[in-house]
């Protein structure tokens, strides 16, 4: 099981969120302040995950050109809060496994690959529990697009 740490915690710089995998970091996150925008770092790569228009998130690699596409989530339905996943051009179906709990599920076909929670109490932090074939880098990417739609769900909570 993934999950995303407190930031600055574990070892990791003031504003970044480590995310843990048994109590070990595997990746960093560091989320932009005002915009819908972060870089990830994984193992050896550097990922940038940003919103694309109002309706799509995507991720590439930093140093491939800015138009670059290689993980993406869009909505299929604003309404119904309804969202479709790409990792690397595979289609993913994103499924609602609790409307209590805001936890979803990720599946190929019949393949459960990941499915997302939520641990600790006040202060509880997103988890993703995956499938042993999906790579690191797309764990990232869809603990990343967790954080985003709660935060905006807490934003419209809000207005």
């Amino acid at each position: 099981m993934l999950e995303l740490g407190k930031k600055g915690a574990h070892g990791v710089p003031k504003g970044v969120v480590p995310v843990l995998s048994d109590g070990a970091v595997v990746a960093t996150l560091h989320a932009a302040h005002w915009r819908e925008a972060a870089t990830a770092e994984v193992g050896d790569r550097r990922w940038e995950f940003q919103r694309q228009g109002s309706r799509e998130l995507v991720g590439r690699w930093a140093q491939e050109p800015a138009g670059s596409v290689r993980l993406r989530a869009h909505a299929v339905s604003f309404w119904k809060n309804r969202w479709a996943v790409e990792l690397d051009g595979v289609p993913v179906d994103v499924e609602t496994g609790s409307w209590w709990k805001g936890t979803r599920r990720y599946r190929r076909g019949d393949r459960l690959l990941a499915e997302s929670g939520r641990t600790g109490g006040w202060g509880w932090r997103h988890t993703l529990t995956t499938d042993a074939g999906l790579p690191l880098d797309h764990a990232v990417f869809l603990l990343w697009f967790e954080s985003v739609l709660t935060r905006r769900q807490a934003a419209a909570a809000a207005a």
